[in-house]
């Protein structure tokens, strides 16, 4: 057991522990195309974050034409360039998949505010 948290201690590298749910990310990531490789930016909101340790994985979710498009990546992807945080959310569920059936206005998702005085 002790030995198998040693390999996977040297595989994490990309911890993003200020990514939580409900936050709106865009989130790059390396597309080999050939022998050319590009970066490509995942944009839409955080609805999952899932497991532990290397197996990590955060599943995003955006409209794309109208239709609803989710990606489940693992965080510590050698694919992954890196998350950028575009605004928080201010969120009351650990899971956010009620989302799916909201479409427009309804399926967004407050914004949490810099300092709440209180």
């Amino acid at each position: 057991m002790n030995l198998i948290q040693a390999i996977e201690s040297e595989q994490l590298k990309n911890a993003y522990p200020d990514v939580s749910i409900g936050d709106y990310v865009k989130v790059h990531l390396k597309i080999k195309e050939g022998n050319r490789e590009r970066i490509q930016v995942f944009e839409g909101t955080v609805i999952a974050r899932k497991g532990g340790g290397l197996s990590e994985t955060l599943t995003v979710r955006r409209l794309s034409y109208g239709v609803g498009v989710e990606r489940i990546l693992p965080i510590h992807s050698p694919k992954i360039e890196r998350i950028e945080i575009v605004r928080k959310g201010r969120v009351r569920r650990a899971k956010l998949y009620y989302l799916r059936d909201r479409v427009g206005k309804a399926a967004k998702v407050r914004e949490k505010l810099a300092n709440k005085s209180r």
